[in-house]
């Protein structure tokens, strides 16, 4: 069992302040539930270094997460400037280099400092659509101006199911080993829906401000790129 770290300094304490040994410290602090063996090591540490923290070069030195393989990691976990899209997953660099999963990670996070971002979902856009849209803006531009923003309502509709979402890949159902499916009670084994569930439809509006007018102004030059 390893000391708390409050608890190691309070060992260190008493043994330079008062010369406490290993079965004094244990029988004035029985609440604390320190291991005879934990003690005697920390004890050890104390005498030989004088301090409680890591000495530079002890432990087992690195054989997964060396220069080289952070290099090879780096290498194949972005994309290269000439060649987008290129990267691979953990799971791709694990298979392809030899390097256990949890090293490539700890890689990533740790050596690299790279954060992890989900894709979303984007409609693609064509050319004739980004030209589409940036005419569209401009349109809206000159046929509203400042005096008529307040009176412009953007709304929206959203329709909320009460029957939640199904993922068979975290929907399981565990039976002992041994006994065949046919056994399994219907009702445990199979996921039922209706076939019009209960809904409701929420509308939101939301008012164009006098001082976000020029928003329009960003949307059409954005257009061009799609976002």
């Amino acid at each position: 069992m390893k000391i708390a770290d409050e608890d190691a300094v309070l060992i260190k304490n008493l043994y330079l302040s008062k010369s406490w040994g290993v079965r004094k410290l244990l029988n004035e602090f029985l609440d604390k539930g320190w291991k005879l063996g934990s003690s005697v090591y920390l004890l050890k540490k104390i005498r030989k270094t004088g301090t409680l923290n890591r000495q530079p070069g002890s432990g087992r030195p690195r054989s997964a997460r060396t220069d080289e393989n952070i290099e090879t990691v780096d290498d194949l976990v972005l994309s290269q400037e000439d060649k987008p899209k290129t990267h691979r997953s953990t799971r791709q660099i694990s298979r392809e280099t030899g390097i256990h999963r949890s090293s490539v990670h700890r890689i990533i996070h740790c050596d690299l400092q790279l954060k992890c971002l989900k894709r979303r979902r984007a409609q693609q856009l064509s050319e004739a659509n980004r030209v589409a849209r940036l005419t569209h803006c401009k349109q809206l531009l000159k046929r509203y101006d400042d005096s008529a923003v307040d009176f412009i309502w953007f709304t929206d509709e959203k329709v909320f199911t009460v029957e939640p979402p199904f993922t068979s890949q975290n929907d399981r159902v565990y039976m002992p080993v041994g006994t065949k499916k046919r056994f399994m009670q219907p009702s445990r084994l199979l996921r039922t829906r209706s076939m019009f569930s209960k809904s409701v439809m929420v509308s939101v509006a939301a008012q164009q401000s006098r001082p976000e007018s020029r928003r329009l102004q960003v949307l059409g030059r954005h257009a061009a790129t799609g976002v």
